[in-house]
């Protein structure tokens, strides 16, 4: 019996879209795919999730690989990509439907050191009752040890937690070691409907 509901956060309860964070500083498409790739496909920005480098440190590494009229951009990149804060569209509502319905509501989610100060300033925060995040636990997904460490952590039955995340790597990893989930591919309705099929009684 599924009890609790466990949330990843990048594209399920906020927007995580670098095309579109690069986009707001109004550069031309080749310095687009520069930043692209230099920042948020870097491995650097692995370890920013790892915890194992915190912003100021990649940014004193990423920084010199960009052009210098690039670089004041790929700071802000790394260190202000969560202003604004996008919503996930629905997913308010059904966060708050399943907490009406007395379900726990926990994140696992690899985000990197600095996601606690941004999280206080996602409107479904304050309805969720733990989070744990990579940087601080130096793990990331799909990794087994995470899961079995957030189990650990909250005292929760893993046959009792229904994981939602983007990722089928993260969701294949959550299944192998027991724990009910799907991938979210940003259609709340499918996901509504996956929740009812495990038991979890939401509206249509």
């Amino acid at each position: 019996m599924i009890k609790n509901i466990v949330f990843d956060m990048g594209n399920v309860v906020i927007r995580f879209d670098p095309p579109a964070f690069i986009a707001r500083f109004g550069v031309n498409e080749e310095e687009r795919e520069l930043l692209l790739r230099e920042i948020f496909r870097s491995p650097e920005w692995v370890m920013l999730d790892r915890g194992t480098l915190n912003d100021e440190q990649a940014a004193e590494i990423l920084c010199p690989r960009v052009p210098e009229h690039l670089r004041e951009i790929a700071r802000k990149l790394i260190s202000f990509w969560d202003r604004p804060i996008l919503e996930v569209e629905g997913m308010y509502p059904l966060i708050e439907e399943l907490k009406g319905l007395g379900y726990g509501i926990y994140l696992l989610s690899n985000a990197s050191c600095r996601q606690p100060d941004y999280w206080q300033r996602v409107p479904a925060a304050k309805l969720f009752d733990a989070t744990l995040i990579s940087a601080s636990v130096k793990l990331l997904k799909p990794m087994p040890e995470i899961y079995e460490k957030f189990f650990e952590t909250f005292s929760l039955k893993r046959e009792e937690c229904f994981f939602i995340d983007d990722s089928p790597a993260n969701v294949e990893a959550a299944l192998y070691i027991g724990m009910p989930a799907t991938v979210f591919h940003n259609d709340v309705p499918r996901l509504r409907r996956e929740l009812r099929r495990a038991g979890v009684p939401v509206k249509e």
